[in-house]
């Protein structure tokens, strides 16, 4: 696919846009003003694969405590602000590597205030629209949060933080609707060439998160949309990792860390295909080696149907077949699955096998 080129900003030593790789981030969920608590949970996030983080900014001491969570968390940190410009400011002044504004929730003067300041900081604002805080002029022009009121926004603003001077800006347009979501982007796109931050917002639990990103996400990724992405998933913001993985994935975009091809099972499934892959996934879930495990309910078609498998299993009654790239090596008890792969596993990812 070809990439939409965008104007490139850095987050940190992060690039967004530019032809950069698409950049994987998430917001922490915790209260910033307990510094270990956030500090905790961002190592987690960077484990997971998280690339850049957020934080809330609700008061004077969450503005407050983030220099150490910066230096702590060893993420490149955004500030994300909503009501109070001072919160910004006080952000700034305390060394993070970005803002995030909600437009809708700020006096235009306080804006320029804010862009004056991140530019002798030299960091970039992001430019978060909405659809649930649209300025009141916009909802009655388009008659709602459609995505005509959501460019129009985005387009006002940015001209805003561009008459004051300041150029480092990036987007994000987003809606609980997936296609409101992608009319959105596609229409800003086509007319701005600001790098855009990609998410469904409120999209909910993490399998309703999945699939409302998988769509709108994956499917403006595959157009040549979008620099970086976020899905948002309630719950612990770690398990957003493997979802916007999956899908760069899934695209062809990044390849990062081990990807289970597991059958649904049949009638000739003859072993616990559940807790296997459930084992594997957990086991799993710290290797960034770029790998295909298969893990096939099947003896007869399993090695086939997963010949690109870098290592699988295809159990019987009791036993399996471990094969790599479909070629059977060896028969293994049920009992050793789990050991004999994880130890094939450790073997291919030390030769950095991808």
């Amino acid at each position: 696919m070809r990439r939409k080129h965008t104007q490139p900003v850095f987050i940190g030593g992060v690039q967004v846009g530019g032809g950069a790789p698409v950049v994987v981030q998430s917001m922490t969920n915790t209260d910033t003003r307990d510094v270990r608590k956030t500090v905790r949970q961002v190592r987690r996030l960077a484990r997971a694969g998280c690339e850049i983080v957020r934080v809330a900014v609700p008061d004077e001491e969450a503005a407050q405590a983030l220099r150490a969570i910066r230096k702590a968390g060893r993420l490149p940190l955004i500030a994300d602000i909503h009501f109070q410009h001072g919160l910004a400011l006080a952000a700034i002044h305390q060394g993070v590597d970005a803002i995030r504004i909600n437009p809708g929730n700020l006096a235009r003067d306080k804006i320029r205030r804010i862009a004056k300041a991140a530019g002798e900081a030299g960091i970039p604002i992001r430019i978060g629209i909405n659809a649930g805080s649209l300025e009141k002029d916009l909802l009655s022009k388009h008659g709602g949060p459609h995505a005509s009121a959501l460019v129009e926004s985005a387009l006002r603003h940015i001209d805003v933080l561009r008459q004051a001077g300041f150029d480092a800006i990036k987007v994000s347009l987003k809606s609980s609707d997936v296609l409101t979501t992608l009319a959105a982007y596609r229409e800003m796109s086509a007319r701005s060439d600001c790098p855009l931050h990609l998410g469904v917002t409120e999209a909910g639990t993490e399998v309703q998160a999945a699939v409302k990103s998988s769509l709108g996400i994956g499917m403006l990724l595959a157009e040549g949309i979008g620099d970086t992405i976020r899905v948002s998933a309630t719950g612990d913001p770690v398990r957003e990792m493997p979802i916007a993985y999956g899908i760069l994935r899934a695209l062809g975009i990044r390849r990062r860390g081990v990807e289970i091809i597991s059958c649904p099972t049949c009638g000739r499934c003859e072993i616990d295909l559940m807790t296997l892959s459930t084992r594997m996934e957990k086991a799993l879930a710290g290797c960034t080696t770029p790998l295909k495990v298969a893990l096939m309910g099947c003896v007869v078609n399993g090695p086939g149907e997963a010949a690109e498998a870098d290592v699988g299993i295809a159990g019987g009654r009791g036993f399996g077949f471990l094969f790599r790239k479909g070629k059977v090596i060896r028969k293994v008890p049920e009992a050793e699955f789990v050991a004999v792969l994880l130890t094939e596993i450790d073997a291919l990812a030390s030769r950095g096998c991808a």
